[in-house]
């Protein structure tokens, strides 16, 4: 890997996994673009990379929102920091368990398949333009009379279903902040809410799939053929890096977007991108 693909994918990692585009379906069409064909130890060590980066992005944008949850849960204070944890671990039950049970049978049946990225590209765009026309009016506090709806805050079930929505995002094409956050917003939850809340349960899967991806690489396999197949110390760097800074960038951006309702044109491009791809794997260009 050159530095120059390591750069592309690190952006590509850094905008795709907040923004509702899906970052594993999009690292595989650029790959597709770059012409790369990784081994199994340079794409786990990439990846890696690649993950640890955006949690930490994650980390540096809600700083302030993130250390009191650390504190409240560490010293088991049983305050609304403690509650909100509680539920962000309760959110991660449906991942945990499709990640240790399931995982090498997901990727091993669905592959790296430019077809089913367009697919789950589209199944994306369909949920975002739902959400975002079928999703219920904002509180309006100058009506007195009628039903009005007030969005309410998230509660243990409503974690929980969106966690579920999470596990069903790890299909490449789905992108689970899109998934997470619309998933929220359809079961009524309040919208500057929905996307902390979302980046903030994806920390703990995004680890563990960090820690699964380097058992893997311990693994007798890789590393039989690890110093043959390491992708180099400076476009790991470079692509750390790319990810960490457009991450941090994205992050922000994301939750702004999210405040004023505007995940409708997400959902054109991810048609779009989806059909593109769809095209592409039944080689009609």
């Amino acid at each position: 890997m050159s530095i120059f693909e390591a750069l592309v994918l690190g952006v590509v990692q850094g905008l795709a996994e907040y923004l509702p585009i899906s970052s594993s379906g999009h690292l595989e069409v650029f790959r597709e673009i770059l012409g790369l064909d990784l081994t199994g130890a340079e794409s786990l060590q990439f990846d890696v990379m690649l993950h640890v980066a955006t949690v930490l992005s994650t980390i540096v944008i809600l700083w302030r929102e993130f250390v009191p949850l650390c504190k409240s849960f560490f010293t088991f204070k049983r305050d609304d920091n403690f509650t909100y944890v509680c539920k962000i671990l309760v959110s991660c039950i449906p991942i945990a368990i499709v990640g240790v049970f399931f995982k090498d049978t997901i990727e091993s049946f669905f592959g790296r398949d430019l077809t089913l990225v367009g697919v789950c590209l589209c199944i994306t765009a369909a949920l975002l333009a739902f959400s975002y026309f079928f999703r219920t009016r904002p509180y309006d506090a100058n009506r007195l009379t009628g039903n009005v709806y007030r969005p309410r805050n998230i509660s243990y079930i409503d974690a929980f279903i969106i966690g579920c929505s999470q596990a069903v995002a790890v299909l490449p094409g789905l992108s689970r902040s899109g998934t997470t956050i619309a998933t929220g917003l359809l079961i009524g939850n309040k919208r500057e809410q929905v996307a902390q809340f979302s980046f903030f349960m994806v920390i703990i899967p995004i680890l563990g799939e960090a820690l699964l991806d380097v058992k893997k690489m311990l693994g007798d396999d890789v590393v039989a053929g690890a110093a043959d197949t390491a992708v180099g110390l400076l476009p790991l760097l470079v692509g750390f890096i790319a990810a960490f800074i457009v991450g941090c960038l994205a992050c922000k951006w994301m939750l702004s977007i999210v405040k004023k309702g505007k995940l409708v044109w997400f959902a054109v491009y991810c048609l779009i991108v989806g059909i593109i791809c769809i095209a592409k794997g039944f080689n009609l260009f």
